[in-house]
């Protein structure tokens, strides 16, 4: 883009120069300040805009351009624990505007996107089941809140990033419990460049029989390059569940073993009578080892 500006660095600039507008500020305004040409101003203005981080306003035969109400500009990463207090607070108060707002607010602040996840909502995804543990709040209650964060990640998930086509990830829930984390995983592949396949919640499947040769119907379809790495994520809470599924995955054969890992994440002992490439709890660690294991393949 002009100047060779980075979207980010346009974001900020735009940001920093609507919030010391009272009145807000025509296309031609911003594109002078700005010092781009229109054509790419107006290109920009429209993707924030989709965003959530500005809109427009008609007045008279004026179209005039301004920061959305509850816009936040934060400083990373010193802002992390600030921010991760925030959405639990604002969770916890059943505020959903806030919530999605504050999270709008981290993404425009951050290129780092994926810290937004594992710093912020997955710690508020732990403290949300202690508290339900606890007795402090209902299932009627826990339901509303997961759906929140829920949509909250998919204010991360419905974003663009540069894909590669031979990073591939599919992500398996084998219990409720699991769901959140899986979607969690799922957000963070996908800023990261990866293909998703988001399973959601299989528990239904549990004790299915023939479940290896369903998996193989769907790994066909996504596995047509026939190129690159297919790492199969599979959450759960117990040995057990996880043990049937990741028995299932290993007995595919669409995929060569050496483009195939299986990554188990849940709490369970590392020696466990389970056969995969990884066993670890942390997605961000998951996260990080699927990468180096793809640069290294």
């Amino acid at each position: 883009m002009a100047r060779g500006y980075q979207t980010e660095e346009l974001k900020e600039k735009l940001v920093d120069l609507l919030s010391n507008s009272k009145v807000g500020l025509s296309g031609l305004e911003i594109s002078k300040q700005l010092e781009i040409n229109r054509i790419t101003t107006t290109k920009y203005l429209n993707i924030f805009a989709a965003e959530g981080l500005i809109r427009q306003k008609n007045i008279g035969n004026v179209n005039l351009w301004f920061i959305e109400d509850d816009t936040e500009k934060f400083d990373f990463p010193e802002d992390f624990f600030k921010v991760k207090t925030k959405y639990l607070e604002y969770l916890t108060a059943r505020k959903e505007q806030q919530v999605y707002n504050l999270v709008r607010n981290c993404f425009h602040s951050t290129t780092q996107p994926i810290k937004i996840i594992t710093e912020v909502i997955v710690p508020a995804i732990e403290s949300l089941y202690g508290i339900f543990d606890q007795g402090k709040i209902g299932k009627s209650e826990l339901n509303f809140l997961e759906k929140i964060i829920s949509n909250s990640m998919q204010i991360i998930n419905i974003e663009n990033f540069d894909i590669n086509t031979k990073k591939h990830v599919v992500l398996i829930s084998v219990d409720y419990q699991s769901t959140l984390f899986s979607e969690a995983a799922s957000a963070s592949f996908h800023a990261d460049g990866w293909q998703v396949y988001s399973l959601g919640d299989m528990s239904s499947f549990f004790g299915a029989p023939f479940l290896d040769l369903d998996l193989q119907k769907l790994l066909t379809k996504v596995w047509k390059s026939r190129t690159g790495m297919m790492v199969i994520v599979v959450f759960s809470s117990t040995a057990e569940s996880m043990k049937f599924f990741a028995e299932s995955v290993n007995s595919s054969k669409i995929i060569p073993k050496r483009n195939r890992y299986l990554v188990l994440c849940g709490d369970m002992k590392k020696n466990a009578d389970i056969k995969a490439d990884l066993i670890e709890k942390d997605i961000q660690a998951i996260l990080q080892w699927s990468q180096t294991t793809f640069e290294s393949s």
